[in-house]
């Protein structure tokens, strides 16, 4: 795998993510990870035509995880260069599909897209959790979730608005159903692990989206779905969502 880092971060992180990738995988196209000094640039990959980009923030190119997400991000390329239908899939063309004719709020719609990356990132970390120790992902989860749960909206006092942005409880609810989901699929927590309380506490906050439904989605997606029962997958969980109502649902 040919690797180059351009930006203010040293490229031993990424480097070591590139040896631990190639003792079970490989990526037919060369790998230019750019680092970008906003601290909220998220991590991401693009595919322009005869490379990949893997673009990262500063923070998190020099963070303990900097080697961690390089690898995330090189399982999604290696699913990208083979077709594997979550990765082909237009997430616009199945929102098309899942909301043609309904009134969505526009946030609701973003979180939908949101729900496309994490099956994306689904079948990335199938490929990722193979590769070696996962004690920093499920970390990494266990605090992401925990930080949501802390910005959760209280309720505002009489006279007063709540004008701080906070976390949305419905999207936080899908995120750890996502989390659990993950570490269910490869079996790396016990029942009595934190993370559990945690994203259990979300769901409570969000009655009305499906926690237990939305787990098993993520948990049970096929390890190597044809295109239309992906887009099904897809297309299903997006309505869900997008249709949820505030309110007591049963799963």
């Amino acid at each position: 795998m040919d690797v180059r880092v351009t930006g203010s971060a040293p490229p031993s992180p990424f480097l070591s993510a590139r040896d631990l990738f190639e003792t079970e995988y490989d990526l037919s196209l060369p790998v230019r990870v750019r680092v970008r000094e906003d601290p909220d640039e998220r991590t991401w990959t693009a595919h322009p035509g005869e490379y990949h980009v893997l673009n990262i923030s500063k923070q998190a190119a020099t963070s303990a995880m900097a080697r961690e997400l390089a690898l995330h991000e090189f399982a999604h390329m290696h699913r990208n260069e083979g077709g594997h239908p979550s990765h082909t899939q237009s997430t616009e063309e199945a929102l098309f599909l899942a909301l043609s004719g309904r009134a969505v709020e526009r946030r609701r719609l973003a979180h939908c897209y949101q729900i496309a990356n994490h099956m994306k990132d689904i079948y990335a970390d199938d490929i990722t959790l193979t590769l070696g120790p996962t004690d920093k992902l499920v970390s990494f989860l266990e605090s992401g979730l925990a930080a949501a749960l802390a910005d959760r909206p209280t309720p505002p006092r009489p006279g007063f608005e709540q004008i701080s942005p906070s976390a949305d409880p419905e999207i936080t609810a899908v995120n750890a159903a996502f989390a659990l989901a993950l570490v269910e699929r490869h079996d790396l927590v016990d029942d009595d692990h934190r993370l559990y309380d945690l994203a259990y506490a979300a769901a409570r906050d969000a009655p009305g989206i499906g926690f237990e439904s939305f787990k098993r989605r993520f948990r049970d997606l096929a390890s190597d779905p044809d295109e239309s029962e992906y887009r099904k997958s897809l297309v299903s969980a997006t309505r869900t969502y997008a249709t949820a109502a505030d309110a007591p649902a049963a799963d």
